[in-house]
């Protein structure tokens, strides 16, 4: 008998779904499934969260929405299921507007956010000179998230707009490359200051 296939929200297919980046292949799972949690099994093993499937990871990254800058706080402080509808109605309206598979979407939007390079600070005989570092795929991976979902928080942010199209929307222009978007523009600024540190 054949086994059925796991489709996330029983619409959207995993196996269609491809990484072109070679650098974040490892790093962005695609494990198939119907509702993206996974009841923090990956908690407190080192980079086990690369194990953790894409779609579940921006729904956590969404978790965070309240005061600006803090965390685990607000409206969306550990409201797990609040952020899986937010993220499946999202999905709904990329289809609607560009037709494709939103998971692809997500992906692509990950690949054009995700910056190369960073810059760390290095003390030498008291004085701070900011060096320019390449960046490891999982924190590419990590920042492309945050920026995407930080575009949408900003975009939502006492407009008439509902957070979930200004996800949507963050995810489409994302995908697309575009200076619109504010990841897109957040992955440039992280770039220019880290060449001008070279």
């Amino acid at each position: 008998m054949e086994k059925p296939k796991l489709l996330l929200f029983n619409k959207w297919d995993f196996e269609e779904v491809e990484v072109k980046d070679p650098g974040l292949k490892n790093v962005i799972s695609l494990k198939p499934l119907i509702v993206p949690t996974s009841m923090g099994r990956h908690e407190h093993r080192r980079f086990k969260k690369t194990e953790v499937n894409i779609v579940e990871r921006l729904v956590n990254k969404l978790m965070h929405f309240g005061k600006k800058g803090w965390k685990n706080t607000g409206r969306m402080g550990g409201k797990k299921l609040k952020a899986i509808n937010i993220v499946k109605t999202a999905f709904e309206i990329v289809h609607l507007k560009t037709g494709e598979n939103p998971i692809q979407v997500l992906v692509r939007a990950i690949e054009n956010a995700a910056p190369n390079e960073d810059t760390t600070r290095i003390i030498y005989g008291g004085v701070v000179y900011h060096l320019a570092v390449n960046i490891s795929p999982v924190r590419r991976v990590d920042l492309a998230l945050r920026f995407i979902t930080e575009g949408a928080r900003e975009a939502a942010f006492s407009s008439p707009k509902g957070i979930e199209e200004a996800l949507a929307d963050e995810l489409i222009l994302a995908s697309r490359g575009d200076q619109n978007s504010y990841a897109i523009r957040k992955k440039n600024e992280q770039e220019r200051i880290a060449l001008a540190s070279r």
